[in-house]
């Protein structure tokens, strides 16, 4: 009868041991399943902010390329007005025209010289200052950053950028560059 009740212990025991096993793992697994949803949300985030960066690092480096652009197009224009200027004061004076046409036109091409001495030339501070903070920037965002090196330089690029930009400007309208 004792060897009886011990088995039957025993059985129940072993039985009751495998069930709690069971339940354990199945909420295990239940849990796992929650923390891989949980990660994998964390990752679609991140995924998320990195395409907000780069979708504003290209707005930022339109602009600068349109800027490049009008300034291409000023300048093609000043040379065009100054090569209309030369060209007239040449004929003008190898058609052997009166001294008061000549000196008509070279008072013309001294203004010309003085809007050249005050033409815009060259890059701006604020494109500079852009420039600088933005790869400046960059590589601090890169270094500080340590797990995600990538979101660390987009990030410094732009608050760099911002940040050399609003300088940049100021200098430019200290010096006349720029007028608000």
């Amino acid at each position: 009868m004792k060897k009886l009740f011990v088995t039957g212990f025993a059985a129940t025991l072993i039985l009751s041991s495998c069930n709690k096993d069971e339940k354990l793992q199945t909420a295990s697994l239940e849990q796992q399943k929650l923390d891989y949803q949980v990660r994998q949300i964390e990752l679609e985030k991140q995924k998320l902010a990195i395409e907000k960066e780069k979708i504003s690092f290209e707005k930022q480096k339109d602009s600068l390329n349109k800027i490049e652009e009008e300034k291409k197009a000023e300048r093609k224009a000043e040379a065009n007005k100054v090569a209309r200027k030369s060209t007239p004061t040449r004929s003008s004076s190898s058609g052997g025209g009166s001294s008061s046409s000549s000196t008509a036109s070279n008072s013309g091409s001294s203004s010309s010289a003085g809007t050249t001495t005050t033409q815009k030339k060259g890059w701006s501070s604020a494109a500079k200052g852009t420039v600088i903070g933005t790869v400046g920037g960059a590589a601090a965002g890169a270094i500080i950053s340590k797990k995600n090196p990538g979101l660390g330089a987009v990030i410094g690029g732009v608050a760099g950028g911002a940040t050399g930009y609003t300088i940049g400007r100021a200098n430019d309208r200290k010096t006349g560059r720029v007028q608000k």
